[in-house]
């Protein structure tokens, strides 16, 4: 099959055109800016373009898969339509993918890449030789976010956003959380909550969901969906080599799973304490000049609460230098409140331009500075706007930044860019 992805630079999406790839399929796609993940695709011998008006997708194009993030009126989408091409989303895509397959799927608002990851590396460490996507790069599938196997196991992490998990037929689910996201699709918290009950509700009678007990939200979320669940709570915190309770957490999750399918201990133990993190979740990029530079995907406020208490843990007589990039407008009103409790941890807080995702989402816009006073007036440490990101790199660079800080950059958006500048110019 001839298959054209567009917005194929995103982390799910250039999964998928690599598996695809790998099964035989004649893959190309588009993106709006160039990438490493660009790169990967070219060398494994994707055509990719980074023009989006419609004229790169291929004569002979059979199926169209779009990202989530590209819009219904974009012209790629518009220009498949009037063409007739077959046009499926990146998880109808990978819904068919996984049809009738033993699928093992991750969902939550928080973790679900690490707890992926966790599990992953578990499943391979057992010999089962898993399937994989995954939101992030793994160390130990050589910096990809894919792995194809030969059984017919699965691993994939689910994407609540719009419903989209929806499209797969998971046999267990591992919920990490549903504390509440992406109010720019959901209503509130309710039709939030309802999305994933929804989910739940699809696991067949003989499926099983894994939950943190002690979790009210997923609790209730159990109990409406009516499936067999089993407690990660009641699994001892296990040791890792990455800090973090919020680690510890995902990977008891991991730890049921291992009950569940009956994987010895000793493999379980062993698979767990040699990961060694992700791309983007807690990772350091290095030391310059005494200054040390870690790169996070955070962009939630219970995740910054979590990803700041590891670092103040891991290093515990240094500065923690937070800057964070607000991730849409929508997500930073909805949030406001916990956005400006949620940096108590830090010693600094710097603020970068808010990163507008969805713009045609964000009808009303968040004001950076206004943020950073009430950062300032609930978190209890001084908060300041450093405005772009070339900005903010001048200014790090310049003498923000100093010996022994450990500067930890958060956001959902194009923020692992400063990281990129810091290690460069510092």
């Amino acid at each position: 099959m001839k298959i054209f992805c567009s917005g194929i630079g995103g982390i799910g999406l250039s999964a998928y055109a690599s598996h695809m790839r790998e099964r035989g399929h004649a893959v190309s796609g588009s993106d709006a800016a160039d990438s490493a993940l660009l790169d990967v695709l070219r060398a494994e011998g994707m055509n990719i373009s980074l023009t989006q008006d419609g004229s790169s997708i291929p004569e002979d194009t059979e199926l169209f898969v779009y990202s989530e993030a590209i819009p219904e009126d974009s012209p790629e989408r518009a220009e498949a339509k009037r063409r007739g091409i077959h046009r499926i989303s990146y998880f109808q895509a990978i819904g068919e993918l996984t049809s009738g397959t033993n699928l093992i799927a991750v969902c939550g608002t928080h973790g679900k890449s690490s707890t992926t990851a966790m599990a992953a590396s578990l499943l391979i460490e057992a010999g089962l030789d898993p399937n994989i996507i995954v939101g992030t790069k793994l160390p130990s599938l050589d910096g990809r976010n894919w792995r194809r196997g030969l059984s017919d196991l699965w691993i994939v992490e689910a994407c609540e956003y719009r419903r989209s998990f929806l499209h797969l037929k998971p046999n267990t689910i591992l919920l990490t959380n549903a504390d509440g996201d992406h109010f720019d699709y959901f209503n509130d918290a309710n039709d939030y909550r309802n999305a994933f009950i929804e989910f739940v509700s699809g696991l067949p009678e003989t499926g099983t969901i894994i939950v943190h007990g002690n979790d009210v939200q997923s609790m209730t979320i159990v109990r409406e969906a009516r499936r067999n669940f089993l407690d990660a709570d009641l699994f001892e915190m296990p040791v890792l080599s990455v800090p973090g309770e919020h680690m510890k957490k995902n990977a008891q999750l991991v730890l049921a799973l291992s009950d569940q399918l009956k994987i010895p201990e000793t493999i379980t133990a062993r698979a767990l304490k040699s990961y060694a993190g992700s791309w983007r979740r807690m990772e350091e990029r290095g030391t310059v000049q005494g200054i040390t530079i870690v790169d996070d995907y955070a962009h939630h406020p219970l995740e910054i609460g979590a990803t700041l208490a590891a670092m103040k843990s891991a290093y515990p007589k240094r500065r923690i230098v937070a800057v964070f990039q607000p991730h849409t407008h929508s997500r930073t009103l909805k949030l406001w409140n916990d956005f400006t409790q949620a940096f108590s941890d830090a010693d600094a807080v710097m603020l970068l331009d808010v990163y507008g995702a969805r713009a045609e989402k964000d009808t009303k816009k968040a004001d950076v500075a206004s943020l950073a006073a009430d950062i300032s007036k609930y978190s209890g440490k001084n908060c300041d706007v450093l405005g772009s990101i070339s900005n903010a790199a001048q200014l790090l660079c310049a003498d923000a930044a100093k010996s022994g800080d450990v500067i930890v950059v958060m956001g959902a958006g194009d923020s692992t860019k400063l990281s990129d500048l810091l290690m460069k110019n510092l």
